[in-house]
C-alpha cells in the first residue's frame, strides 16, 4: 500500500509513503527514508534513533534492507533514518563537507522527533568516516566548564557526554577505511603493487576529488595534517574522540577478503601483525561471521611500540592505529569466500542490493542482535 503522505508520531509530514508488513516508511521532499513500525503502541515508545549512512558514490537505498530488519525485529525500539544530505556525486565532496552536512541533518531528524532519547549509527565505507566527522560536530561535553581538560572526558567510565543531546549507545561501522586506503594492500584491487598505490596516491583526486585527497592522506587543507590525523584527536572545535569515546559501544565489522575496495587492515583497525587467523564459521547462526573480538581501550603509554617496517605500515598508519585504539572496539571479522557472490563482498556485507547481496543477511542480523538498547 502507498499513500502520498504520512504523519507518524512527532508530528511532521513526509512525501511518498508506504506500508509494507507492518513497517512504515516516508521520503522527505529531499530524498531521504525514514522506518518506522505501523503499530501506534509501537511509534510511541520508539526513542531510539538509529542513523544509517552509505558509502561513497551511495544513495539511501543501500541500507533498505538492513533498515527494514531493524524496524521488524525491533519495532517499539528504534526509528532508523536512512541518510540522504550525501547521495551519488555530493560523496565526492571530502569527508569533512559531508560530515558537516550529516550532522545538520541528523539535528533535523531529532528536532521533527522530540521523543527521542537514544542515537546510534550504523555507516558503511567511506560513511563510517563520514559519520565520525559527524558526531565530533554534534557532541555535546557534560560540563562545557571542563573542556579544557579534554584529556580527562576521554577514559571510559568517566561522565560521558551526548550526541545533540541524545545519549551515544552503538557507533557501527561496515567496510570503512579507518585507516585511509594509502599504500599497504589497503584497496585491494592495486594488488599491492606499490608503483600502482604511488600512481594512485597521485591520481586519485582526479577520480574522487576531495574524498580521495582524505581517503589517500594527500589532502593539507592551510598546513593542517591529513583530516584523518586530525580525527584521532579533538581538533579545533571538532570534539571526534571525546565523540566516539561518548558511544557505549564501537563496532567494526570487516571483510577479510574479497572486498576489493576496503581492505582488512583498515577496516579492522589492525596492524599485520594483529590481524587473527580465522579457520571458518564460529556460529551456525551467522554463518558468515569468522571471527570476534573485544578490543579493550589503551592509553598511549600502553601502546608496545611496533616496528614499522617490519609491519608492512608507515608512520601515520601507525599513528591513526594507536589514536583510535585508545577507544575500545568490538570487531567483526566477516567471510564470504565461499560465496556465490563473493567478489562483491564489499557489497554484500550490507546487502546493498536485496536480490543479489541476500548471502550477507546474516550480517545484519548479527548487528541486530548484539545491539544495544
Amino acid at each position: 500500500m502507498h499513500f502520498s503522505s504520512a504523519k507518524p508520531s512527532g508530528g511532521f509530514t513526509m512525501e511518498n509513503g508506504s506500508v509494507e508488513n507492518g513497517v512504515c516508511s516516508s521520503e522527505s521532499v529531499n530524498g531521504s527514508r525514514d522506518i518506522w513500525s505501523c503499530k501506534d503502541s509501537d511509534s510511541l515508545s520508539v526513542d531510539h534513533l538509529v542513523v544509517m549512512v552509505h558509502g561513497i558514490l551511495g544513495s539511501t537505498t543501500d541500507w533498505k534492507f538492513a533498515a527494514e530488519q531493524f524496524v521488524k525485529v525491533l519495532p517499539d525500539k528504534v526509528f532508523v533514518h536512512r541518510s540522504e544530505r550525501n547521495v551519488s556525486r555530493l560523496t565526492l565532496d571530502g569527508v569533512d563537507v559531508m560530515g558537516e552536512r550529516l550532522a545538520e541533518e541528523v539535528i533535523e531528524v531529532i528536532r521533527r522527533r522530540p521523543n527521542l532519547c537514544k542515537i546510534s549509527f550504523v555507516a558503511h565505507s567511506v560513511g563510517g568516516l563520514v559519520a565520525r566527522y559527524a558526531i565530533g560536530r554534534l557532541y555535546r561535553p557534560p560540563n562545557r566548564e571542563n573542556m579544557e581538560d579534554s584529556s580527562a572526558e576521554r577514559h571510559e567510565g568517566d561522565s560521558r557526554g551526548t550526541i545533540a543531546g541524545l545519549k551515544a549507545m552503538n557507533f557501527i561501522t561496515v567496510a570503512t577505511p579507518h585507516l585511509g586506503s594509502r599504500g599497504n594492500k589497503q584497496v585491494p584491487f592495486l594488488f599491492g603493487v606499490p608503483a600502482f598505490e604511488k600512481v594512485a596516491s597521485s591520481v586519485i583526486h582526479l577520480i574522487f576529488r576531495r574524498t580521495g585527497q582524505h581517503l589517500f592522506l594527500t589532502d593539507a587543507d592551510e598546513g593542517k595534517p591529513p583530516l584523518l590525523k586530525c580525527m584521532i584527536e579533538d581538533y579545533g572545535d571538532c570534539y571526534f574522540m571525546s565523540a566516539l569515546c561518548t558511544f557505549k559501544r564501537r563496532v567494526a565489522y570487516s571483510n577479510v577478503g574479497y572486498d576489493h575496495i576496503v581492505g582488512w587492515r583498515t577496516s579492522c583497525i589492525r596492524r599485520n601483525s594483529d590481524l587473527p587467523k580465522w579457520e571458518g564459521t564460529r556460529n551456525e547462526n551467522y554463518p558468515h561471521v569468522v571471527f570476534e573480538e573485544h578490543c579493550k581501550a589503551y592509553d598511549d603509554d600502553q601502546c608496545e611500540p611496533t616496528s614499522i617496517e617490519d609491519d608492512g605500515s608507515d608512520k601515520l598508519e601507525e599513528e591513526l592505529v594507536t589514536g583510535l585504539s585508545r577507544v575500545s572496539w568490538e570487531k567483526v571479522d566477516v567471510s564470504f569466500h565461499s560465496s556465490r557472490h563473493r567478489f562483491a563482498a564489499h557489497s554484500v556485507i550490507q546487502v546493498k542490493d536485496q536480490s543479489m547481496h541476500i548471502e550477507g543477511a546474516d550480517v545484519i542480523n548479527h548487528m541486530i542482535d548484539h545491539f544495544l538498547l
